[in-house]
């Protein structure tokens, strides 16, 4: 869930020769860190469910020590309102270090966009958490809101019966945004219908949902890979996914291409993991799989290495692959000296029978400096937050966990994650009161990734989502001028 950067907070770097004052060699001093002064996020419309209920939460981490981003001036404002032109706010967050809510029920609640600037543009965060209690769309469905763009990467998306997998588009700013929906299954790009998929048109302000479907309808696919790309302007993309009698939730898009991934916060009860993965480029991959988990990483058994032909999307099932602890997905080139950009998700199921209920992990970037997942809620079990050290390190990091959104007092913790180790940190506010934010900082050593499960139960199935964390981007590198110009103005 990262924060697009809409201004920076500084000018770039004058280069010159040396003068009184100035670098003896005439290059640039070093850059300086600082916050960045505005945020915009999208969220698409949480359900088409008469009697879904959402749940709305927004949050700006304070600094370290609990004060406000140091050198963030300006407007200080922040609110999500409806993608439409006259909407009003729905959610209007007023300070740092404080979780806001707000709710809606029903088919009506509307795709989402927001600002937020000055003292509560760095880290701002917003998620949105639906519950279907029955139907087809039944589930806990979550979605962080995320920086609009101009290219989303779905690996584990379907075109096959049973399953209704929406693209959601939605377009946060004043001019029209032309989108193109591109499908690759096992053998390469679908066929399109004539039309279908190209040229979509999102107006100003507005939110449309293109049911993948439609895009091929010639084609049962279960394991397809979406390539979303914008011919002009940019949206935020997200893929609501619906199966028959496994549930549904909100599919997000893959980090960038990479030789290496990290798929982190496989629940511990998963009785199935599917993997998807896809190679946007024109060499194979071949990838080596590891399961990181709290005695180290092993690679699971028949499974321990995925061949992707390029374009074109390939899967494994991967079965009980957590056995009753939580971890991440590693994958890596089997070859480090033969690397292949990819892009994959995973397809969780918890329980069995007609208590199944599905939800997704995609790879995601690391914490980097810090990361925050808002919407977590008090009650035992609730809520998991596991980090994973991926590298050859071991990583220190610092959970805080926000007071919540009707009271309560925050609470810190620093912990070690050992190298190769997914560890589950349990963080909570002292009598938390509604839902509260927890933000993880690394402060040496890793990377780190992280995921957060949300579990909330319903009639005996176990429903839950599953929300990665990635750097917030709350702070932006300002060169400083190599020397002071100003003499030359006199």
């Amino acid at each position: 869930m990262t924060a697009a950067l809409a201004a920076l907070t500084g000018i770039a770097a004058l280069t010159a020769p040396a003068a009184p004052g100035g670098a003896a060699d005439g290059k640039a001093a070093a850059a300086a860190r600082m916050p960045v002064e505005r945020s915009l996020l999208v969220c698409p419309a949480p359900s088409s469910s008469d009697i879904a209920d959402t749940t709305y939460t927004a949050f700006t981490p304070a600094a370290t020590g609990g004060t406000p981003a140091a050198g963030a001036t300006g407007q200080v404002s922040a609110r999500l309102l409806g993608a439409t032109k006259d909407a009003k706010p729905v959610l209007e967050p007023k300070e740092p270090g404080r979780p806001f809510g707000a709710t809606a029920s029903g088919a009506d609640a509307p795709a989402l966009t927001g600002v937020a600037e000055g003292l509560l543009a760095p880290g701002w965060t917003a998620q949105q958490t639906t519950k279907v209690s029955v139907g087809r769309a039944r589930g806990v469905l979550g979605a962080g809101c995320i920086a609009p763009g101009t290219d989303f990467w779905f690996p584990g998306a379907a075109v096959a019966k049973g399953r209704e997998d929406y693209v959601h588009l939605t377009n946060p700013d004043d001019a029209a945004a032309v989108v193109d929906i591109t499908l690759f299954g096992p053998d390469g790009p679908l066929k399109p219908e004539a039309g279908a998929g190209e040229n979509i048109r999102v107006d100003p302000r507005s939110s449309k949902a293109v049911l993948l479907s439609s895009v091929a309808p010639a084609t049962q696919l279960g394991d397809v890979t979406a390539h979303v790309t914008t011919r002009a302007g940019r949206v935020g993309a997200s893929v609501q996914v619906a199966e028959e009698g496994v549930g549904a939730d909100w599919l997000p898009a893959s980090t960038d291409p990479a030789g290496s991934l990290v798929l982190p916060g496989i629940p511990a009860d998963a009785v199935s993991v599917r993997l998807v993965a896809f190679v946007p480029g024109d060499q194979d991959a071949d990838l080596a799989l590891r399961l990181a988990g709290p005695g180290g990483s092993i690679s699971p058994a028949g499974s321990e290495q995925l061949h992707v032909k390029a374009g074109m999307t390939a899967s494994a099932d991967l079965g009980d692959l957590t056995r009753g602890e939580p971890g991440s997905l590693l994958l890596t080139p089997v070859d480090a000296k033969r690397t292949s950009p990819v892009v994959a998700a995973v397809r969780v199921v918890r329980g069995s029978g007609a208590k199944q209920e599905l939800g997704f992990v995609p790879a995601a970037g690391p914490v980097g400096v810090r990361a925050t997942v808002a919407d977590n809620r008090p009650e035992e079990n609730t809520t998991v937050l596991a980090l994973t050290a991926s590298g050859t390190q071991d990583a220190k990091v610092r959970v805080t966990a926000s007071p919540g959104t009707g009271g309560g007092e925050a609470a810190s913790q620093e912990l070690t994650v050992k190298a190769g180790t997914t560890q589950r940190a349990a963080v909570a506010p002292a009598g938390a009161k509604g839902s509260y934010a927890l933000t993880v900082e690394t402060l040496s050593g890793g990377p780190v990734h992280a995921a957060r499960t949300l579990s909330l139960p319903h009639d005996g199935i176990a429903m839950f989502t599953v929300q990665t964390l990635s750097d917030d981007r709350s702070t932006v590198s300002v060169p400083k001028a190599a020397q002071d110009l100003s003499i030359l103005t006199r």
